[in-house]
C-alpha cells in the first residue's frame, strides 16, 4: 500500500507543479509551438479541460488552475486517509 500512496503523491505533486508552471508561463509571450509550452499543455490539459466545463471564468481571470490544485491535494489526502484506514 505504501508504494501506491507514494505513486499517487508523486503524480499529484507533478501535476500541481506543472499547473503552477503553466500559470507562470502564461504571463510571458511565448510561442504556442515552444516545446516547453507544448509539454506543459499536454500534461495539464487532461486535468484542466473538464474543470473548465464546470467552472465559469471570472472576467479575464481563469481560476481553474487554483481549483485543480486544491482538488489534487484533496484527492491525495483522501486517498492517503482511505488506505491508512483513518
Amino acid at each position: 500500500m505504501t508504494v501506491l500512496v507514494l505513486f499517487v503523491n508523486i503524480l499529484c505533486r507533478v501535476l500541481i507543479f506543472a499547473i503552477i508552471i503553466r500559470a507562470i508561463l502564461s504571463w510571458f509571450p511565448l510561442r504556442p509551438d515552444n516545446p516547453l509550452v507544448v509539454l506543459i499543455h499536454q500534461v495539464t490539459e487532461p486535468v484542466l479541460t473538464p474543470l473548465r466545463r464546470i467552472i465559469p471564468r471570472m472576467g479575464v481571470i481563469d481560476i481553474t488552475p487554483i481549483i485543480a490544485i486544491v482538488l489534487l491535494e484533496l484527492i491525495y489526502r483522501l486517498f492517503q486517509a482511505f488506505l491508512s484506514g483513518g
